[in-house]
């Protein structure tokens, strides 16, 4: 049993990094036939202490282009919500990367904050999990840093639309019939006002087996409200709802969707949270603070993102990376076995 400990541990330390600070470069998905370029920010481990980079108007802890440490790491996608960016949710990607993971967050083209031009109608919903699908393909393919990475460990991670992007990926199949409409006017939104809406059928959207383990905060779930629509989720799911929602999801619909699911997930709701709860700390500055930052009384995110981030990391960890080793222990084990035998 001794023995079995010892090639697990040297395993583990094959396959998982311990560095310093999260590496951070900028990189670009080719278009191609099945959609146009994709802006992304990739960070993984670095050996070299952290310093300040500065994107834009945000200042994240990170070693702009460092060389990666490591080898046979696992890959996690990350996919903003409604009108985000890929800096949104950088403070998991600087966790995961910390503990030796590849970590891709990309820009929905024409559907995040600086370029909105397609983001509203199902086009963009259509659109998403095929953005994540094309990002895997260039990081397990013409990526210069595909050799770091084992295509047999990639995750996703999603907010929001993000969450409903991981959802359709894992194999769900949404109703968009279930859909509210966008009303700009509200008086349009009285069902008075409202003409018959055509119903749409049912719509299989791109799934991506590659994917081995999930995690989704506040996932806009109206869209799947059967158990025709989650059915196909095999795949290890986290599960994450805000107490009070907010900005079109609904607690209540992230709810209907646990009890939905064919295999029991890792359910957690977090008390006193709102949906933006989720996006990383924002810095304090003058002025009035955006509505991306406000808390309800009482909610420290600060506190909260690494209570949130360690626990992601654990699901990670326990799915991308334990039961690769257990196998490869198991494996080893079954050799040395053998091999004692026939002397």
């Amino acid at each position: 049993m001794r023995l079995k400990k010892l090639m697990l541990a040297a395993l583990a330390s094959l396959v998982v990094t311990t560095a310093h600070a999260a590496g951070l470069k900028f990189i670009q998905i080719p278009a191609d036939a099945a959609g146009p370029a994709i802006d992304a920010a990739m960070w993984s481990p670095c050996a070299s202490p952290p310093g300040e980079v500065k994107v834009k108007r945000s200042t994240v802890p990170a070693v702009l282009d460092c060389p990666i440490v490591g080898e046979r790491l696992p890959l996690v996608v990350i996919s903003h919500g409604y009108g985000g960016w890929y800096l949104d949710l950088h403070d998991m990607a600087e966790t995961l990367a910390d503990a030796g993971f590849v970590v891709v967050a990309i820009n929905h083209p024409h559907a995040n904050h600086a370029d909105m031009s397609q983001a509203n109608g199902l086009g963009a919903l259509r659109q998403r999990p095929l953005d994540i699908k094309r990002t895997i393909d260039f990081m397990l393919g013409a990526s210069v840093d595909s050799a770091r990475i084992d295509p047999q460990r990639v995750g996703f991670y999603g907010f929001s639309q993000g969450g409903y992007t991981g959802l359709v990926i894992g194999g769900a199949d949404p109703d968009f019939n279930k859909l509210p409409p966008r009303c700009p006017d509200p008086t349009g939104c009285l069902p008075a006002n409202q003409p018959a809406r055509k119903q749409l059928p049912p719509e299989s959207l791109t799934h991506d087996p590659r994917v081995r383990a999930i995690v989704v905060a506040d996932p806009v779930s109206v869209v799947f409200q059967t158990a025709d629509s989650a059915k196909n989720i095999k795949v290890p799911l986290q599960l994450w709802s805000s107490q009070f929602g907010g900005d079109g999801v609904s607690p209540d619909d992230v709810k209907l969707l646990a009890g939905l699911l064919p295999q029991t997930p890792d359910f957690h709701v977090v008390p006193n949270a709102v949906h933006f709860s989720f996006l990383a700390s924002c810095h304090k500055g003058a002025g009035k603070p955006s509505d991306l930052c406000i808390d309800r009384p009482g909610f420290d995110r600060v506190a909260f993102h690494k209570t949130f981030d360690a626990d992601v990391l654990a699901f990670f960890r326990q799915h991308l990376v334990d039961d690769r080793i257990q196998t490869q222990g198991a494996k080893a084990s079954g050799a040395g076995a053998a091999e004692t035998s026939v002397q």
